[in-house]
């Protein structure tokens, strides 16, 4: 039976709801000096917003080494009733300090620590601290893998991410996120996963929506590819309008079921909590009704239900652990 791995446990499929696929509950970067999300009380506010706001689950997108925080977003989904999936891997390499401790680590040993936050629970603060537990006193359990890469290029760093989430997927089958700057290397990057073993249908492409050209949207729906739409709210980069018009020619074309949308607000100065603008309830309240109106309740629905849970969907065995029918690790690039 397929189930999707929450922070507070996991759950059915059917029972998630409304998601936002790619949200921040807590984060901190080197590139976002000022903007940082660490108020747990701020942060839940504004969780609330979100579900306010008419959505029942979201996935925390923070990776390790960024400022995550498991036990504060697993208080946080309890308060508010928001479904949380939490995320293990890594960002684009810009993100982590020349001496971050996670450089240190070779690909089979990031991917260890990969697997230790899918199956058993994620650390408190992700350098080797005691486990995070929820508020019943059982691990917080992460959900999704991620990778980055920058502008048209994979860095070495982002390379050896990649083979991690690749080793961590084939043994669990867990879902993939990659974060693409301005969608930007999209096909080099499922041609990398797929020769270590992963198909373009376990992942998902952040910030797909920042090239505008349907064509290319299609060519990687055809692949199998999930599009993550989630640049609202960012005029000086791509208006709603272009967004709902490249939606609307996507599904035109054939990919309604390989869409995904989020937010992706992420930063203090646009969290209305934080005192900023204009928050996570945003898409729900602004976007979303300009986007049923283009394209009718029913597609939405699917983006937002069918979509994002047969994405999130593991399976999981009588122990609790995720199997794959996949080997236990990718058939090349191991010790890359």
């Amino acid at each position: 039976m397929n189930l999707i791995r929450s922070v507070l446990g996991d759950v059915d499929p059917s029972g998630l709801g409304r998601v936002n696929y790619h949200e921040h509950l807590f984060q901190a970067s080197p590139l976002l000096v000022g903007d940082e999300l660490r108020d747990e009380s701020a942060s839940t506010t504004e969780a609330q917003l979100l579900r306010a706001s008419g959505f029942d689950a979201m996935i925390d997108a923070t990776p390790i080494g960024l400022g995550r925080d498991p036990e504060a977003v697993a208080r946080i989904s309890q308060s508010t009733g928001l479904t949380v999936i939490a995320t293990t891997g890594a960002h684009r390499d810009a993100h982590y300090s020349p001496d971050h401790w996670l450089r240190r680590l070779d690909a089979r040993r990031r991917a260890d620590l990969f697997l230790t936050d899918l199956r058993d629970g994620m650390p408190r603060h992700d350098h080797h601290e005691a486990p995070a537990v929820t508020p019943a006193g059982d691990p917080v359990r992460a959900g999704l893998l991620k990778a980055g890469i920058d502008y048209w290029s994979i860095s070495a760093f982002e390379r050896e991410t990649l083979v991690a989430v690749a080793i961590a997927h084939a043994a669990t089958g867990a879902p993939i996120m990659v974060h693409l700057e301005y969608c930007t290397a999209a096909h080099e990057v499922l041609d990398l996963l797929l020769t270590l073993g992963v198909q373009p249908s376990g992942v998902v492409l952040a910030h797909a929506d920042r090239d505008p050209n349907p064509a290319l949207h299609l060519e990687l729906v055809a692949r199998g590819a999930w599009l993550g739409y989630d640049g609202v709210a960012r005029p000086r980069t791509r208006s709603d309008a272009e967004l709902l018009d490249l939606t609307e020619a996507v599904i035109a074309g054939g990919g309604l079921q390989h869409i995904l949308i989020g937010g992706d607000v992420a930063r203090r100065s646009r969290y209305v909590a934080y005192g900023g603008m204009p928050g996570l309830a945003y898409l729900g309240t602004r976007y979303l009704p300009a986007l049923r109106a283009r394209i009718g309740q029913g597609p939405v629905d699917t983006i937002l239900r069918e979509n994002a849970a047969r994405f999130l969907s593991w399976t999981p065995d009588q122990s609790g652990r995720l199997l794959s029918s996949q080997p236990d690790k990718p058939s090349v690039g191991q010790d890359q």
